[in-house]
């Protein structure tokens, strides 16, 4: 890479990643942040450098951008953000933290998109590739900046990305080995303004893929099943409906490997720790995935069998009073939070509202009958989501000021043999500073109960 100055526009986790990777490569590097508070020397010692660095903070100036070559955005940035729009009409070529990783890995790259299930299938796909080859990284959208780890990989080694569709707004020659889009259903839509302009950004994670690579796809997925025929590399489908004729299935808690019509049993699912169908197709996706790495079939057994499901994702907490606890903050849209509400099981207790991402409440509402007996709500999307539940004739919810309270509410609540569950259909920003925090606060509250 032959450009020299870089703007590196945020200044989180992403952007200090990608500034110590680019002064690691000898670049010099400008930083850009929205916040004119930001503490640039605690920003410059994360980064590790006591070298003077120019931080632009607040409103952009003319001249700010003289003699930069080429922008690294963050994820969180957005482009049509005014910093961005100044970029682009400077002409400055942009590109993804992401993108910029990409260009000096030395390994190949299994890459995951999806609205739900990518944390859960990349740390599968990650253990199970990681326990065949221990030259593995694991990164992107699972807290793990690619910049920070990319000049680490290492010829015949493997880097396995959870990939968010705030990322893929930023690729332009990034190709996997391996990709994956696990479903698409609403989300994001705040930021990406159209369903379409969302589901065509997921689809960009396999545009540079060719007949030498694999594609894994959810064949529920009617959109997935109708891109899957316009792929030039190769598809690997996954069901957990329909008996494949060449793919990977699930049926009556076996999932098999199917050739040609000629299908052979993979596992049992009550072998493994995961629950829910949600999960099984979880694991088809990691199957799929390693499978067309080159992974061999015994090793992926092996790995699926031993793995735990991921924090804040339907995890189990404790059992108080004889109601179980269970902790899904990362159930941040309401596809997700059907996928827990289903997994339970029995009656439910639901904590619900957050941050509104523009979402739509009225199909995650109609399963609430003969499953939730009672909804607590917080938050800024709360009374959006009340009005969901009249619609709908559910009527059993309340408001609850904090998440120690609507904890307590569930409490008194539950009836001995329910379930109480923390499964936000919302996004935590608000209340809390992410839905690892949120998840965290939920499982001390519950804990705190009385036995």
């Amino acid at each position: 890479m032959k450009e020299n100055k870089f703007l590196i526009v945020g200044a989180g986790r992403s952007g200090i990643a990608a500034g110590r990777m680019l002064l690691t490569l000898g670049k010099e590097i400008v930083i850009y942040d929205g916040n004119t508070d930001l503490d640039t020397e605690a920003v410059k010692a994360q980064i590790g450098t006591t070298e003077d660095i120019l931080f632009i903070l607040g409103k952009v100036q003319n001249g700010d951008f003289d003699g930069i070559e080429k922008c690294v955005v963050s994820p969180g940035v957005a482009l049509d953000t005014p910093v961005m729009k100044a970029v682009i009409e400077s002409g400055i070529p942009v590109m993804g933290e992401i993108e910029l990783a990409y260009l000096y890995d030395k390994g190949q790259v299994i890459a995951l998109t999806g609205t739900n299930g990518k944390t859960t299938t990349t740390s599968l796909t990650y253990e199970i590739v990681k326990s065949f080859n221990e030259k593995t990284l694991l990164v992107g959208n699972i807290e793990i900046p690619y910049t920070g780890l990319a000049l680490t990989s290492e010829e015949g080694g493997a880097t396995v990305a959870e990939i968010s569709s705030f990322q893929l707004e930023t690729m332009h020659t990034f190709c996997p080995k391996v990709s994956a889009i696990l479903n698409i259903t609403p989300d994001h839509l705040d930021r990406h303004k159209t369903m379409e302009n969302y589901i065509d950004i997921k689809k960009s994670i396999a545009k540079n893929q060719g007949k030498d690579d694999y594609c894994v796809l959810n064949y529920e997925d009617e959109i997935l099943r109708e891109f899957g025929k316009t792929l030039k590399c190769n598809v690997v489908y996954f069901s957990s409906e329909h008996e494949l004729q060449n793919g990977i299935y699930y049926k009556d808690n076996i999932i098999y490997i199917a050739k040609d019509g000629k299908a052979e049993e993979f596992c049992d699912v009550r072998e493994t720790n995961l629950v829910g169908v949600h999960n099984y197709e979880n694991i088809m996706a990691a199957l799929g995935i390693t499978m067309s790495f080159g992974v061999p079939l015994d090793i992926i057994k092996e790995a699926v069998k031993k793995f735990v499901a991921v924090e804040h994702r339907i995890e189990f907490v404790c059992e108080k009073k004889g109601v179980k606890y269970y902790n899904d903050s990362k159930g941040t849209n309401t596809d997700a939070a059907i996928k827990a509400i289903d997994a339970m099981p029995s009656t439910t207790v639901l904590i619900a509202g957050g941050y509104d991402k523009n979402g739509d409440y009225t199909d995650w509402v109609s399963r609430f009958p003969g499953k939730v007996r009672k909804l607590v709500l917080i938050g800024q999307t709360r009374e959006k989501i009340a009005d969901a539940c009249m619609k709908a004739q559910f009527r059993d919810f309340c408001y609850a000021e904090s998440l120690e309270e609507a904890v307590k509410i569930c409490a008194e609540s539950a009836e001995e043999g329910d379930c109480c569950l923390l499964s936000p259909a919302c996004a935590s920003w608000g209340m809390f500073k992410s839905y690892q925090q949120r998840g965290t606060m939920f499982k001390d509250f519950v804990r705190e109960l009385e036995d």
